[in-house]
């Protein structure tokens, strides 16, 4: 290097050169991270909207509301005054005893150019009449195809002269926690209407058995029911269903039915005019941690059955006590997420069940059935129970083998066996975990027991297995349910 050149150089290395390099650095940096970040929040959203709106529609629902058949509220019916009074109503355009029309809006999209459209059931439920509202301004007439009052979701179906504009699924399991969505829908009857929000979580459950929401702050009200919640690609993720309100209108917490669980519903509708779900045939709960290490599990994962009825699951050897891990290749985690499972799979197939029993792995294979069909009939255990008058207080509860004096006193079936709680220590863990008198212990340890004889050797079997807890199979009024007790208190 030059000699002269390399003193230029190291004169410009001064340290108030240095640190205006290094402030000009940082303002570079912090600059390119801002404008990444603005690139993943949309500028607009307008050219999405004006892409996918022509698609969302407004439904107006008719119904026919039975009138009045006096004049209630007015003279008590029986009246010698009714006659008059309700004369008197006609007479003025009172209702009488006329039926009248009830209207209801809400929300829907199409999704296939030959006119079928979604909605959820609680839009057009028991409506005489459906009349669809397109966004160009036109209105058409709307056939039911068929409902689902599980997920809340209903399938319709017009006749156009001309192939309808349409939007597409997307694959909800894609959103994520943060992501841009979009709202459409018909608000407090307003008509056509846009909000913008993002997904504020994910696998929400409300209240019915295949619930799957997703929740977002994107703004929703009455009559946005049955709307699209669209992702960027302008792809539905779900399908507008419920807010969380203290006064009916948005504070920013509402629900879609997440769109993997709405495809598989619209198709079966589509097919079949009805849903059509597997049905496996066992009564199942979750693991809790007590119950786990009376198991010797490793975790909680997986759903424990408690009781097999006759069925697909019975058939294939599933046993109570079973605890189900894996269905159809997919790894169990709790008993909502196995419903859902197992109400997705189609009627008819074959699936491999692995479950732990005592320990070890079973792998079983079930034909489901279809649960709308399924036979819900428990079968009477065919085994009577020796007598054994003595009674005897243990971990808290207080037992006596079935007698058929006590069958007759606690309304049971005559083949009923097992132990009878006859009282509950207020104090004890079996009343915490809510055992209570009238209930029926028929399994200890995962073994049936008929006598208290039977329940003492299987607690001293569990502390010699160095077990901190038994595991008890408890039926109140036939349902049953497992409970984990401590073997403390047995003491």
């Amino acid at each position: 290097m030059n000699p002269q050149a390399l003193a230029v150089t190291r004169d410009a290395a001064s340290p108030l050169r240095l640190f205006w390099l290094a402030a000009v650095s940082m303002f570079l940096i912090v600059s390119q991270t801002l404008m990444a970040s603005a690139q993943n929040a949309p500028e607009s959203f307008a050219k999405l909207a004006e892409r996918i709106s022509p698609a969302v529609v407004n439904i107006t629902t008719s119904t026919t509301v039975a009138g009045r058949t006096g004049p209630q509220g007015i003279v008590p019916e029986g009246s010698p005054f009714e006659d008059f009074f309700r004369e008197f109503q006609d007479r003025n355009g009172g209702p009488g005893d006329r039926p009248r029309r009830s209207s209801a809006l809400g929300s829907g999209f199409v999704i296939s150019e030959d006119g079928y459209i979604v909605t959820n059931n609680h839009v057009i439920e028991g409506a005489d009449e459906i009349e669809i509202e397109f966004f160009e301004g036109f209105t058409l007439p709307a056939e039911l195809v068929g409902t689902d009052p599980n997920t809340d979701i209903a399938l319709l179906k017009v006749e156009a002269d001309e192939a309808l504009k349409f939007v597409s699924f997307g694959n909800s399991d894609n959103a994520r926690v943060g992501d841009w969505v979009m709202a459409m829908g018909n608000p407090l009857g307003q008509g056509f209407s846009v909000s913008a929000g993002i997904v504020s979580a994910r696998n929400r459950a409300l209240s019915g058995t295949y619930d799957d929401y997703i929740q977002t702050d994107a703004a929703i009200n009455r009559g946005n029911s049955g709307g699209p919640l669209f992702n960027m690609d302008g792809q539905v993720i779900g399908v507008n269903t419920a807010i969380l309100s203290p006064n009916g209108g948005s504070i920013g917490i509402g629900f879609s039915m997440a769109s993997n669980v709405v495809t598989k519903v619209v198709d079966q509708l589509k097919e079949f005019g009805e849903t059509r779900r597997g049905w496996l045939g066992v009564r199942i709960q979750d693991v809790t941690e007590d119950m786990a290490e009376a198991l010797g599990l490793a975790s909680t994962e997986g759903a424990m059955v408690s009781d097999v009825p006759e069925g697909p699951a019975m058939e294939a050897g599933m046993q109570a006590g079973d605890v189900i891990v894996s269905f159809d290749g997919r790894e169990v985690q709790d008993t909502r997420q196995l419903v859902r499972i197992v109400g997705n799979t189609e009627v008819g197939k074959s699936v491999r069940v692995v479950v732990n029993r005592n320990g070890n792995t079973e792998t079983l294979k079930v034909t489901l059935g279809r649960r709308e069909e399924a036979e819900r009939t428990y079968p009477a255990s065919q085994e009577m129970t020796p007598e054994e008058p003595a009674e005897s207080e243990l971990m808290g509860l207080t037992l006596s083998p079935l007698t058929q004096e006590l069958r007759d006193e606690m309304g049971l079936q005559s083949s009923a066996t097992g132990l009878a709680v006859t009282g509950v220590d207020e104090t004890s863990e079996a009343f915490e975990k809510g055992l209570r008198a009238g209930d029926i212990i028929t399994e200890a340890g995962q073994a049936e027991v008929l006598s208290i004889s039977e329940l003492e050797t299987k607690i001293e079997e569990a502390k010699e297995a160095g077990r901190k807890s038994i595991l008890l199979l408890v039926r109140r009024g036939g349902d049953p349910r497992f409970v984990a007790l401590s073997l403390d208190a047995s003491e």
